[in-house]
C-alpha cells in the first residue's frame, strides 16, 4: 500500500469546473476513465505534505485565505508529465500565482519542483497517448480564478479543511 500523505489544493472556479468537466465527459464518452481520485474539484496542488503537517497546514490555509483574494489563473496549455501517466491543463505562471504558492510553501523536501497544473486524467501512458488527440481537439484556453483552499489526506481520501479566499480585488 502506498504511503499516506496530505495534499493542499487550490480549487478552481465554477467556470473552469464546468469546462474541465466537459472535457472529461468527452473522454468518458470515448471510453477513457482514468484512475484519478473521483469527486475532487479541479484544482492546482500547492503542496504535498507528510501527515504530521496537518495542524500547520490548516493554520497556514486560514491565514492565506484571509490574506489573499481570489487568484486569477489562465489555463493556457495542456501537458503530460514525464512518464506519460498524467494529462493536465496548466496555468501561466505569473507573479500573483507564484506569491500565492510561496505563501503556502512548507519546509518539506520534494522530489520534484512545483509545476502548477490541473489534472484531467491519470492512466497508463498508452491510454494517455490515445486520449491526447481528443483533448487537443477540444482544448481552448480558460481564464478563471482560484477561489478556495482545500486540504485532504490520501489514500483513501479524507476531507480535512476548506477555506474560501476573499472575493474580488
Amino acid at each position: 500500500m502506498a504511503e499516506k500523505f496530505l495534499a493542499l489544493m487550490a480549487d478552481l472556479d465554477e467556470g473552469i469546473q464546468k469546462q474541465m468537466s466537459s472535457w472529461y465527459a468527452s473522454l468518458q464518452e470515448a471510453g477513457f476513465k482514468g484512475v484519478q481520485t473521483p469527486d475532487l474539484p479541479y484544482h492546482i496542488t500547492m503542496a504535498v505534505l507528510p501527515l504530521d503537517h496537518e495542524g500547520e497546514a490548516v493554520s497556514r490555509m486560514k491565514k492565506v485565505a484571509t490574506d489573499f483574494s481570489e487568484v486569477p489563473v489562465h489555463l493556457s496549455h495542456i501537458g503530460v508529465f514525464a512518464g506519460g501517466s498524467v494529462l493536465f491543463a496548466a496555468p501561466e505562471r505569473d507573479r500573483r500565482l507564484n506569491e500565492f504558492h510561496e505563501a503556502l510553501e512548507f519546509d518539506v523536501p520534494s522530489e520534484y519542483p512545483w509545476t502548477p497544473h490541473a489534472t484531467l486524467i491519470i492512466d497508463k501512458p498508452e491510454i494517455i497517448q490515445a486520449a491526447m488527440p481528443l483533448v487537443v481537439k477540444s482544448f481552448t484556453p480558460l481564464l478563471g480564478k482560484v477561489t478556495r483552499l482545500h486540504l485532504c489526506e490520501f489514500q483513501p481520501k479524507r476531507e480535512i479543511a476548506a477555506f474560501d479566499l476573499l472575493k474580488g480585488e
